[in-house]
This record gives structure tokens, sequence and C-alpha cells, in this order.
């Protein structure tokens, strides 16, 4: 069903009615018992130790736990930095393996484009906050436990001091690195083809002080708890040049967070 979805996205963005769109799926646990969050958190915050570990009421007794890559932006003074994160490959336990697919993520065309759509998005929304804005012509690599990512950091200086870390996020957000564009023909494409509510997935959480710094991540390498339930969600850009069956297997890969923080496997 997923790789089915993202066939019919790659084809119409083929026809020219989109350029990219990020399609989600789920996958549910049940366990014996309610799942210790605090330990769950801190199994996850050892397995990635650079990520963003959250955990927020998500609603009718929900919550989301999550250890998110991705920092959407920062403030700290007139100075902001976003970090967004698109084109991503499995890792390998095999180390020749996971150095090959390193290097074939930075130099993938398919990859590097849905990277540059993300990039000149989050431009174009802060060039009209900033005096200064600077974008590195070309991505580098950062890595997870269980994935490699083209990573772009985007610094500059906030023109108003009256502008607050909320403010430039909710300026970038939603970003085309966890919906699509143009963005409102990429949420129609989601609603259509996700059979489920993304909730506070792909959302953004974080913290803001009096002075109007602060940081906010997207909610993403998430999973909601509810009773003895666990959703997590995953998802993948997709573009015209996109395989179904490299999407499936990428998101796969994103649910491996949490099942190995929860020791299950897929």
């Amino acid at each position: 069903e997923y790789a089915a979805a993202v066939a019919a996205a790659v084809r119409r963005m083929r026809d020219g009615e989109f350029d990219k769109v990020v399609l989600a799926r789920t996958l549910e646990l049940t366990a014996p018992d309610e799942p210790d969050l605090p330990a769950m958190l801190s199994r996850l915050a050892r397995r990635d130790p650079g990520g963003y570990t959250f955990a927020l009421p998500s609603g009718g007794g929900r919550t989301l736990v999550g250890a998110s890559p991705e920092l959407l932006v920062a403030r700290r003074g007139a100075l902001l930095t976003a970090n967004p994160l698109a084109g991503s490959a499995p890792r390998s336990a095999d180390l020749a393996e996971d150095v090959r697919r390193a290097v074939a993520l930075l130099e993938s065309p398919k990859d590097l484009h849905e990277h540059a759509v993300v990039v000149d998005a989050v431009r174009r929304a802060l060039e009209p906050l900033c005096g200064r804005l600077q974008v590195p012509e070309r991505p580098t690599l950062v890595r997870t436990a269980a994935m490699w990512h083209l990573s772009t950091t985007v610094t500059g200086e906030v023109t108003d001091p009256a502008v607050t870390a909320l403010d430039l996020a909710c300026a970038l957000h939603p970003t085309p690195a966890v919906c699509g564009t143009p963005t409102d023909a990429a949420r129609a494409v989601i609603a259509a083809s996700e059979p489920f509510d993304r909730g506070a997935y792909t959302g953004m959480v974080g913290w803001q002080d009096a002075d109007g710094d602060g940081e906010w991540v997207v909610t993403i390498r998430c999973a909601e708890a509810e009773g003895r339930t666990l959703r997590l969600f995953a998802g993948a850009g997709v573009v015209a040049d996109s395989s179904p069956q490299a999407e499936t297997a990428e998101t796969a890969a994103k649910f491996r967070t949490f099942l190995d923080a929860v020791g299950a496997a897929l």
C-alpha cells in the first residue's frame, strides 16, 4: 500500500502536478504491559546522543516520544541556526558498505535534488527576517545509529529583535522535508494518500525563554504511546526520480530507531 502510494505520487510529479511530497506510514506494536517510557527515552538518548530526545502529551492520554535528528531552528540573541535534513540512506553494520552508502548518498542526483528543494525553501522563509544569511552551496553528511542524512547548516542574523525563536519556527514550518512543495499541493496528496492522522508527527517541539531565545526541532523519528500500544511513524521524501521500493526500505530503516529502543524487530 505504501509503495503504491509512492508510485502514484511519482507518476503525478512526472506529469508536473507538484515537485515533492513526503509520504509516511505507521507501524503499531502491542506489548503485554505498558512501555516504560523513561527507560525508552534513555535508550534513545544513548543510541543517538547527538539527537533531540523528547516526550510530550499529544492528547487523549497519549504521549509522543522521540529522538529527532533535525533542528528546525534555534535563536540565541540575534543569531539563528537552522539545520534541514533531506535525502537519506540506511546505514550498514558492515563498515565498508556503510562508507559506500554514505558516499553514494553524497553523490546521488535524486537525493541532492530532494535536499536542494528543502534548503531553497528554508532560504526563502528566512531571508525576509535576516540581514545576513549564510547557506552553504553543498550539503554534508550527518549520521544517526540507523541512517545517513544530507545536512545543511544555515546561519544568519535576525534583523528585528522582536522576532522570537517561535516566530522563526512558524515561518519555516512545514518545510518540504516533512510536507513537500508546493506546500498546498503536497498537503492534499498527503491527505489523500495516508490512511491515518499524523497528529503531532512532523510537527515541532521545543522551548523559548522570556528573551525570545529558544530551540525547536521537528517531531520525526518518534512514536505515540497509548496504554500497551506504540504507534511508530516514518516518512520519506518522494520526488520524480524516487523508487517505491527504495522509499519503502528507507521508512523501514527509520523505524529501526524505535524498534531497537524497545527491543523489537521489523
